[in-house]
């Protein structure tokens, strides 16, 4: 009776590790991938901007009153503060401004990803509270570094090329040397001795799009409304009392 019970152990811990398999696969793929492109990404702002007038961090966790952000590569130059989100990825994508979610179009397949824009719109409050900068001296871009097309019109901050030259652009000194300093300073002051971890961070998220207090957007609260017009004329849902700057809406 023993030798069966632990027959059917061994044959179910089998079955799990075969089911697990192409899913840790799949898990592994993708963080490699997110790995090789902010790798690449890392390379092209070194190669293309002088590091004396542009201050570069990579992978910075930053917190906030409602929770944390993470940001792939942050420079800070005389030009103002520059976000860059870096997406790896193939094939043709289809979005636009006011998606909620992108479409990446692969061998036939469809695969439906954050809009980032707004998660570069959220990075930015967080980082204008930090810094102490305004909103309109950091600039965010979306630098896609794999193989693809843009098949519809994205905004004019999502490239695939030409990093360096996108960021030079800006020629306008909007922050004193001074206050380049002190931003400096703080950020490397805060890297060494901030605790934070990335898995921190995937906490940090979950914890902030369970909420239905705040939105995990832009952090203003969420109110309840009900739809006026459309399919869903009549029902309620709770929306970003930011609106229409915030356009995050949540079911009830």
């Amino acid at each position: 009776m023993e030798d069966s019970a632990i027959a059917l152990l061994i044959i179910l811990a089998i079955i799990g590790f075969v089911w697990l398999i192409p899913r840790m696969r799949k898990k592994i793929v993708s963080l490699f991938r997110g790995w090789i492109g902010e790798k690449k990404t890392t390379f092209y702002l070194w190669l293309s901007l002088n590091s004396k007038i542009y201050r570069k961090f990579h992978n910075v966790i930053i917190p906030s009153g409602n929770g944390t952000t993470q940001i792939d590569h942050l420079l800070v130059s005389p030009y103002g503060l520059f976000i860059v989100e870096t997406k790896n990825k193939k094939g043709w994508i289809f979005g636009s401004k006011s998606q909620k979610n992108w479409t990446q179009s692969l061998y036939g397949n469809n695969y439906s990803f954050q809009n980032p824009t707004r998660q570069t719109f959220r990075q930015k409050k967080i980082l204008s509270e930090f810094s102490g900068i305004n909103e309109s001296n950091i600039h965010t871009i979306i630098y896609f570094v794999g193989n693809c097309k843009f098949k519809t019109e994205l905004p004019d901050n999502v490239i695939r090329s030409r990093l360096g030259k996108y960021i030079k652009q800006f020629k306008d000194r909007v922050l004193p040397p001074e206050e380049v300093d002190r931003i400096v300073e703080e950020i490397e002051y805060y890297v060494s001795e901030s605790s934070l971890t990335t898995r921190d961070h995937v906490q940090s998220l979950r914890e902030r799009h369970d909420s239905t207090t705040v939105c995990p957007k832009c952090g203003s609260k969420l109110v309840e409304r009900t739809a006026k017009k459309g399919p869903n004329a009549g029902t309620k849902f709770l929306g970003c009392e930011n609106y229409p700057k915030c356009r995050f809406t949540k079911e009830i």
